[in-house]
């Protein structure tokens, strides 16, 4: 997989956190479409209710945590321990506490504005 999609309300508010808070590069120029790139990875946003009325379906406002996907964002264990503080200290949502797992991993979830989960481990 190249990369992962998100369909969002709030264009901008998602850019603004994918951009300043999560440090990925993006052009996006205002539009309903925005695509981003870190490291190897790549996303994109796409305007929800366009997205829907050009495949001819119904909008529905998402509400809560989106329980049907999640991303990763992969770090060293120091790294992990770093970017749990750093976003902490940002008031991002942070859904688990960063925690050893049974398995080793090290690893906490935090909820972008739109409620997608991103998971966050070595």
């Amino acid at each position: 997989m190249n990369g992962v999609g998100l369909f969002v309300e709030d264009m901008e508010k998602m850019v603004s956190f994918y951009r300043n808070i999560l440090n990925f590069e993006t052009d996006w120029d205002g539009g309903m479409f925005a695509s981003f790139k870190k490291g190897n990875d790549g996303l994109f946003m796409y305007d929800r209710k366009d997205f829907a009325k050009s495949i001819g379906e119904m909008y529905y406002p998402p509400n809560g945590i989106n329980l049907t996907m999640e991303m990763y964002l992969g770090f060293t264990t120091n790294e992990v321990d770093k970017e749990y503080e750093r976003l902490r200290n940002l008031h991002v949502r942070i859904i688990t506490e960063l925690a050893t797992q049974p398995w080793g991993q090290r690893n906490f979830f935090i909820a972008d504005p739109e409620g997608n989960l991103i998971e966050i481990g070595d």
